[in-house]
This record gives C-alpha cells, structure tokens and sequence, in this order.
C-alpha cells in the first residue's frame, strides 16, 4: 500500500480474500466480525475504499499495517517526510470518544492528534519513536512508575464542552449479565460477581470529582517517544481516576503464568497507593471490578473470558 489508487472491487469481493488482498491477518478479520457483526462486515468490505480516502485526503504514501492490529486498521504512513500513524474503526460512539479525548489531552500525557475525519471514524495521529511499548521493560515496579507517572500527567478535571462517555454507563454491563442469566451470574464465579457489583455501587454513590482519564490504560497503550513516555488509544472516560488502574493490573498479557503473580500485584498495588493517593483497598477493588466486567465483555464478543476472571482471583488474593 504505497497511497496510489485501489484497483479492489471490494462489492464483489468476500471478507474471506480481505486478508490477501490487504495483507491483514485473518484474527482480525475475526475480531471484527465478533465484535461489530453485520456493521463491522460491511466495514471490512469498505477498508480499502477508507484507506485510498484517507490516503487521498491527507497526502500519504507508504501505508504499511501495523503488525498488531485488534479492533481497528492501524498503520503507519508518511505525510510528505513526517511519519504519522492512520487510525480507521468501524464507527460507533467509542471512537469519537477517542477523537474528541485526544483532542481534549492536545499532546499532555498522550499522543498528539493531527487530523480527523470524524463521520468516517478515521484520523491521522503523531508517530512515537522510539516507540516502545511500556510492556517491554523486564523491571516491573519501573514500568509502574512510569505508569503513574502518564496518569498523573494525562488526568484532568471533567470538561465542561464535549460529550464524554461517562465510566458508570460501562458498568452497567454487570446489570446485562444479570438479565442474561436471569439473575444469576452464569459461568462467573458468584463471590466474585457480587464483590464487584458491591464495591462499584458504593464508588459510584461516594461525593467524588468526575475525572477525564484515558480508560484502557495498561502496557500496550503507553509508549517511548522523544516527548517521553506517552498514552495512546485513550477511551476518554469521565469518573473516578482510582478505576484507571484496573487495566494495568491484568497486564501485561501471560504475567499471570509467573509463579510470584500474586506478588507483582502487590507491589503494583503499593506503588500506586503511594504514588496516586488511593487506598490499597480502594485500588484492589477497581482492580476485580475492572476483570469481571471485562470477563463479561469477552463474553458477549464471543472471545476467552477465562483469563480475565484469572485475573480477578489474583487481585482478589493481592
């Protein structure tokens, strides 16, 4: 993909030659499909239209895909001799989120927007060099601080303009598992379920100050740049900034097969105590709320929900 027109006549095409004729691995494909259905279908068909587009409108070349692609066609492009990265995503309400937080951040703690295209749910952001994922350092408590040093950095009170996705709608997802078991909590462990629906109620009903933090904060979404370390893909939430540690906790992926598991989490745990202001208690608690929802998530997406409730007894025992 070098910017020059498609010759993809992606109406008579099927999304199972998308691979090929994108180069994208078919995990995404799937991904997609899951997660989008019939929108993210129709989406896929569309990708090549969107990347010629984008392509046209914003002067890139050499658009080459990202190796780790997940839920939305990332790449990496040249605009004239500024090396820039492509966002598209099938649209829906979380991406504008991220188009409209991204603008709100305006380069403190994250990546700078460049451009956007908001109807399209495309836009062109700043490349990080190095580049480094935060999940790459072999010192765990160096990675956490670093961690809390973005946090700080990237949290600001709730603005005043901009329609932000507020953190207690998310968790109303503890209310669709229980109308899907009719009450009950499925294949989820109950103690579980009920801890973290105790402890989110008694969050949200506390006197706390709206926070606008990044909301899918963990090892893969924050990188090495020029600028320092920096957040990328923010969900642009607005609730407790004590949530924003839930992500860090599961990650990053596979840390849960060490045998001292249970002791990262602890030092996560004091460190972020220490260096944010939140009780122990009050973070471990994030922490198990953060996995069963996104056990639930992985459920309704048709993905492993296996790991993230893993990751919830860990804490629990943290």
């Amino acid at each position: 993909m070098d910017g020059r027109p498609w010759t993809v006549n992606y109406r008579s095409s099927t999304v199972l030659s998308l691979a090929q004729q994108l180069n994208l691995p078919q995990e995404f494909i799937t991904t997609i499909q899951n997660a989008f259905g019939e929108n993210g279908r129709t989406w896929l068909a569309a990708l090549p239209d969107l990347i010629h587009e984008a392509s046209r409108q914003w002067s890139l070349t050499n658009v080459q895909p990202v190796p780790n692609l997940s839920y939305n066609f990332v790449a990496f492009a040249l605009n004239g001799t500024r090396d820039v990265v492509l966002k598209i995503g099938v649209p829906n309400r979380e991406l504008t989120n991220e188009i409209n937080a991204l603008r709100t951040f305006n380069g403190k703690g994250a990546v700078r927007l460049l451009e956007a295209d908001e109807k399209r749910a495309m836009f062109l952001l700043e490349r990080l060099r190095p580049g480094e994922m935060l999940a790459t350092l072999t010192d765990d408590d160096q990675a956490t601080h670093i961690a809390a040093d973005v946090m700080l950095n990237l949290w600001q009170p709730a603005p005043t303009e901009g329609a932000f996705i507020k953190l207690s709608d998310w968790f109303k997802g503890f209310e669709k598992l229980r109308r899907h078991y009719k009450g009950g909590t499925g294949p989820f462990e109950k103690g579980l379920v009920e801890r973290a629906e105790h402890s989110v109620a008694n969050f949200f009903n506390e006197d706390y100050i709206p926070m606008l933090m990044h909301g899918d904060f963990h090892h893969y979404n924050v990188l090495s740049s020029d600028r320092g370390w920096l957040a990328i893909d923010p969900k642009g939430m607005l609730g407790p900034a004590a949530y924003e540690v839930g992500p860090l906790l599961m990650n990053p992926l596979g840390f849960l097969n060490r045998s001292d598991a249970i002791r990262i989490i602890q030092c996560r745990t004091d460190i972020l105590s220490e260096r944010l202001g939140f009780e122990r208690e009050r973070i471990r608690e994030w922490g198990i709320a953060h996995a069963v929802l996104s056990a639930w998530w992985d459920l309704e997406d048709n993905m492993d929900w296996g790991y993230a409730m893993r990751c919830a007894e860990i804490i629990a025992q943290a």
